[in-house]
Formats: structure tokens, sequence, C-alpha cells
């Protein structure tokens, strides 16, 4: 998992006003829970931009004027209108407690339904994973090039060393569908006469 370095500082008024002051010169509101106290800091929205805008997870290393915390971002709020980046909540995380984090799929290999002119769905972007913050990887890779069609990838048939999916086991994650081509073709092979024997050579 990537790390990502951020330096914030604490905020010291509250209320509509003094969050509207720091939105006014492009900050974002954020707070750290999780540790023995929640934290309430800010930091310039440009700090967040390799954070927010990657499909990638990140251990964000806080620095709030001195202190230092190990974190990951759990909620992210938007403006409805400018989709600037409002307020972010993180969790502080430890290297000896497990946590719970939404890791990226990354769908590899050509299936051979695909191949064959089926379609490639992919339901799930993203999976819930347990596990040590060592142990996360970038992204959850999914081979998928045994595919044929109407075969289909479930959470209950991944395995990861070290990690557990507590999603549900049952729920799809890429599957591969017919198209119309791909079924007259088959209904078209299905339907030939089988070829007639050559006739034989004239003596």
């Amino acid at each position: 998992m990537k790390n990502i370095e951020i330096e914030g500082k604490l905020r010291t008024e509250f209320g509509k006003k003094g969050a509207n002051a720091l939105r006014a010169n492009e900050n974002v509101l954020c707070e750290l829970y999780g540790g023995k106290e929640n934290v309430h800091f800010y930091a310039h929205q440009n700090d967040f931009l390799g954070l927010v805008y990657t499909p990638d997870v990140h251990l964000v290393k806080l620095n709030i004027e001195g202190k230092k915390y190990d974190a990951v971002m759990k909620e992210i709020q938007f403006h409805p209108v400018t989709d600037k980046i409002l307020h972010i909540d993180f969790v502080q995380v430890f290297a000896e407690k497990q946590v719970v984090m939404d890791i990226p799929v990354k769908i590899e290999g050509v299936s051979a339904g695909v191949k064959a002119g089926g379609k490639l769905k992919v339901k799930r972007r993203t999976l819930k994973v347990k596990g040590f913050t060592k142990d996360f990887p970038e992204h959850l890779t999914i081979d998928i090039s045994n595919l044929n069609i109407g075969d289909s990838i479930r959470i209950g048939d991944l395995v990861y060393n070290n990690l557990e999916i507590i999603d549900n086991k049952r729920a799809m994650i890429a599957s591969v569908a017919t198209t119309r081509n791909a079924q007259k073709e088959g209904e078209e092979a299905a339907a030939a006469p089988a070829a007639a024997p050559a006739a034989p050579a004239a003596e």
C-alpha cells in the first residue's frame, strides 16, 4: 500500500463562521478519530489531490503541528455544485490492530468467453477487506482469463494471504454474458448440416 504525507493545522475556531473562513482560503476541514481523542484539523485542498483523485488506497502519514499519526481515509464530502472537497474523516490505525478498508479491484487477463464473443460485466469495483495495514495491497488482482461465456467469479472464490474479505461471499464480482452475435453464431453452428462425404474418384 502506498504512503502519502499530509501536514495539517489544528482548528481553533468551530461553527459555521469558522468553517466558512477556512474554506474560503481553499482549506479542507478534517477529523481524525479512532485514537484516545478526536483531532479536528485542516489542510490546503491541494494536499489531498494525490489521495482523493486516484483509484489506489493509501496509508496517510498525518503531521498535525508536530504530532504524527498513521491513518486511512474513511469518508469524504464534496460540494454538491462545485465538487470541491469539503470534509474528510480519517481513522487512526495501529500496526498491531486490524482495520477494515475498501480495496480497489483490478481485473487482469482476457476472458476466453470475451474472445468467443461474450461481454464482460464487472459488478464490483472495491471489496471490503480486514487485515493489518502492512498486508494491504494497492489493489486486489482478479484474473479472468479462464472465464467462458456464462461463467462468473464470486467473492467466495477469492483467497488472499493475510487478508479476510468480509463482503457477502455469494456476491458476484465479474461475469461473461452471452451477446446476440455469440448466441446467433452458436445457433447457426448447431443447426448446420453435417458435411456431405466426398464423391468417390472416377475410375
